[in-house]
């Protein structure tokens, strides 16, 4: 038997064997203890200047500056996002690459035939957080002054008020469905690559109207450039307390309320993990992460991996419902 009493008659040539074995026992635990000890990527599945865009930018810079490691942004849009996620469920499960997403990811299975990932499994939920209200946004200088202007334009025209989003199958591409289920109007959608492009669309006037995340338009609606007709959600924002919601424009159940996650690639070590929800809760529980999502009218409200793999679940079933009731067609 090996003891310690023994070590000091091995070999040289033992020794140093027996200390590079135990370093390299050592050496998974150490990388994952340490983590992260270098740059961290996260890849988000839309353009700059969108909502998840906006707000992951902000979460990884209160990443970088807690941990002491940078968190870099990788924009890949295309195709629902898809393009993104399946590329992170590929990754290397060691915690140095996650994907951010929005209500989108749940949108998912309803949009696609067949997704190029196990949409319920290669993907580890993390952590949600900045739980923003859906907004209808039109031109400053608009004709629509009211929701129910909009309305009424559409019931007269079908088909001719246009709205813009960030591609086909996007939360807010099914919000406008909703809509019109809701009030028997038929809106024409105007996808792009993004929903930056398509608020840039709605600022040169080229579509009618935006269905976006207040934190996509915010800044936007703040300048005078952008106006809000209504809010998903049961209260007004604070911040705009003269915008009323879609309950009190007169239209009910459009309470989609869209958040911000990250998620990490199957068998991503389970202290990783642990970590990174603890810094993603220590970042939202800080005054300007507050004061970031309460200026862009949402909630600094922050989930836990659990809590956040209940909302998928809801989520997807919920999306399921009304994927069901529109004339949409899987891809």
């Amino acid at each position: 038997m090996l003891t310690f009493a023994s070590l000091p008659r091995l070999s040289s040539v033992a020794l140093c064997c027996v200390a590079t074995f135990a370093m390299a026992a050592g050496l998974p635990a150490f990388a994952q203890d340490t983590w992260p000890n270098k740059p961290v990527k996260i890849v988000v599945p839309y353009g700059p200047g969108g909502a998840v865009d906006v707000v992951t930018r902000k979460m990884a810079q209160k990443l970088t500056q807690q941990t002491g490691q940078s968190f870099i942004i990788e924009n890949r849009p295309g195709a629902t996002g898809t393009i993104a996620v399946s590329q992170v469920a590929r990754a290397e499960p060691d915690g140095y690459t996650l994907v951010a997403n929005d209500t989108t990811y749940a949108l998912l299975p309803h949009i696609f035939k067949k997704l190029p990932f196990d949409h319920a499994n290669d993907l580890l939920p993390v952590g949600a957080y900045v739980f923003a209200p859906m907004a209808l946004v039109v031109n400053a200088n608009s004709q629509f002054k009211t929701l129910q202007d909009l309305i009424a334009e559409a019931k007269a025209h079908p088909g001719q008020v246009t709205y813009g989003t960030g591609g086909a199958g996007t939360t807010p591409h099914f919000a406008a469905e909703a809509l019109g289920l809701a009030t028997g109007s038929k809106f024409m959608h105007v996808p792009f690559k993004g929903a930056a492009e398509a608020t840039q669309a709605i600022l040169s006037k080229t579509i009618d109207m935006q269905f976006a995340s207040t934190t996509g338009v915010m800044g936007n609606v703040k300048g005078g450039k952008l106006h809000l007709l209504a809010v998903s959600g049961d209260k007004r924002l604070a911040v705009l307390p003269t915008v009323p919601t879609f309950a009190e424009a007169g239209v009910k159940n459009v309470g989609v309320v869209n958040w911000t996650g990250l998620w990490a690639p199957k068998g991503t070590p389970t202290a990783i993990l642990k970590r990174l929800e603890s810094e993603i809760a220590v970042a939202m529980a800080s005054l300007d992460m507050k004061e970031f999502a309460e200026g862009m009218g949402a909630d600094p409200r922050q989930v836990n991996a659990a809590a956040f793999a209940k909302i998928l679940q809801d989520s997807t079933s919920m999306w399921g419902k009304i994927a069901a009731n529109t004339s949409f067609e899987k891809q």
